[in-house]
């Protein structure tokens, strides 16, 4: 398989999902058979920053940038299966030869979707295919805004996506900047021929854009619908079949108002007009794109307000540099005045009690204590609170919380595994027979380890295989485990790292 590894900005735009298959790289596979992992290709805290943006004068055409196809060597043994999608654009009635497709995603949290994320401007030939792998979940929503080559504004596009490898189609009208319609056909393409597998939902349906703003339509029936007709494609339907999320509950878009397709609220670099703030990316023949690479790369352009994520200690080919940037993107952490990060300090336990403040928005499960050594004046005093309150910190003896004390990677380890309610499943001592340290474990907390190695949570650097439960848990490994965490709980896109258990790179 190959991927193309992109070092500029990207926007996204379609379904994705990935069969994975199962290989046997080292001695301790057996052990990840039983945590349930499965193996793919891949391509290879604490506070906030603010980060320069730089904004390029608008061009009338887009900057076209050829990538790069290159074969990536490393298998990548992974947690659960990937989901990816295969997109095609048609225009059987018209005279298009090539367009613009701006590719995003809204991915799917435990409170609703996050905030749309670009993934890349992709010039399409007419009737051309490019994947879009990894880094997306099933009910994830993927937005595609079209653009013809004169950068004109010419349809949407927005699909959910499944729980298989998808195929996508989107159709234009026979004359789109004038008749704005899109015909999105997609469907689970489980063996990645091509077409919707037989016996499984084909989705049909049309978008319309008026001013700026998109409705979906509950049937054809208002136009020619012969313009949008691709032979080897469903017959066009009376009624319009949508994923059940699309007409039903707070996040349904069938039978409501108008959408705002360029709402202020959404980063400037997915209302720029294409090519003026990243290069545009020319779709290639058999073109594969690793969504998870394409957010790391456009990390800075796809925030909707300067935030710095690049720290003068953490280089660039740092370990745990992706995990701290996405984090600081997140403002969830944060570097100090002079820029630096110190990835290798301690956390104290008011500092993770910050981080887990702004990291998740759990409902409280016990009360609060009023604890003797956290002032109400302190910084800290309502993180503490609220870490408590959500199960993450307990008290340390009584009702001390000791602030100020340094956690060790357990510490990290067993609140997270507490505040999520974690339970382990199969075998415990089979699932930590991944790490050579096991037996270090102490006994009381040894399911809930398991718990979290199941969930691809555990990071440990620089040996994999060693959990080095008493270390000291600097800044970037807690940056890690809590992105981790978050990743689990589908808050976040997945990063590939050689040192996330489960993850193991076998050369």
């Amino acid at each position: 398989m190959k991927y193309i590894i992109q070092s500029n900005f990207t926007h996204l735009s379609k379904f994705v999902l990935t069969a994975t298959s199962v290989a046997v790289f080292s001695p301790i596979s057996s052990a990840y058979a039983a945590l349930g992992f499965s193996t793919t290709v891949a391509q290879i805290t604490e506070e906030q920053q603010l980060l320069a943006h730089k904004e390029v004068e608008t061009r009338n055409r887009p900057t076209i940038q050829r990538q790069t196809v290159m074969t990536v060597s490393r298998n990548v043994s992974v947690k659960a299966k990937k989901t990816g999608f295969s997109l095609t654009i048609w225009q059987p009635s018209g005279n298009f030869s090539e367009v613009i497709a701006r590719i995003s995603v809204k991915s799917k949290g435990s409170k609703g979707y996050l905030k749309e994320q670009f993934l890349g401007d992709y010039k399409y030939k007419i009737k051309q295919k490019a994947k879009f792998v990894k880094g997306l979940k099933a009910s994830d929503r993927i937005v595609v805004r079209l653009y013809d080559i004169q950068n004109r504004f010419i349809g949407y596009s927005e699909f959910e996506s499944l729980s298989a490898n998808t195929t996508v189609n989107l159709i234009l009208s026979a004359k789109p900047t004038e008749y704005p319609v899109v015909r999105t056909v997609y469907g689970i393409d489980a063996d990645q021929n091509g077409t919707i597998d037989a016996g499984t939902t084909t989705y049909d349906y049309f978008t319309q854009v008026r001013n700026q703003r998109v409705i979906f339509l509950s049937s054809s029936q208002t136009f020619q619908g012969s313009q949008f007709q691709v032979e080897g494609l469903s017959t066009i339907a009376a009624t319009s079949v949508y994923p059940v999320s699309f007409t039903q509950g707070e996040y349904a878009l069938v039978r409501q108002s108008f959408v705002n397709i360029f709402s202020s609220d959404l980063a400037k670099v997915l209302q720029a007009t294409p090519g003026s703030l990243v290069q545009v990316i020319e779709v290639g023949d058999n073109s594969s794109y690793d969504i998870s690479q394409m957010l790391m790369n456009y990390r800075q352009v796809r925030l909707s307000r300067p935030v710095k994520v690049a720290f003068s200690d953490v280089s660039i080919d740092y370990w745990a540099k992706d995990f701290i940037a996405e984090l600081a993107s997140m403002e969830i952490i944060e570097g100090f005045p002079n820029g630096t990060f110190h990835p290798d300090a301690p956390v104290t336990r008011a500092q993770f009690a910050a981080m887990l403040r702004k990291a998740f928005a759990k409902g409280k499960i016990r009360q609060a204590v009023a604890f003797k050594d956290v002032s109400t004046k302190s910084w800290a005093y309502n993180a503490i609170n609220e870490a408590y309150q959500m199960g993450f910190l307990n008290t340390v003896i009584g009702k001390d919380f000791n602030p100020s004390q340094s956690l060790s990677r357990l510490d990290v380890l067993v609140a997270l595994a507490r505040g999520l309610n974690y339970q382990t499943s199969g075998s415990t001592d089979t699932i930590l027979s991944v790490y050579s340290d096991a037996t270090t474990i102490p006994r009381e907390y040894r399911s809930l380890i398991a718990a979290l190695t199941q969930r691809g949570i555990v990071v440990n650097y620089p040996n994999v295989k060693m959990l080095n439960a008493e270390g000291l848990a600097t800044r970037s490994e807690v940056s890690a485990l809590l992105y981790q965490a978050l990743s689990s709980t589908g808050q976040v896109t997945n990063i590939s790292s050689q040192y996330v258990v489960g993850q193991q790179i076998a050369d």
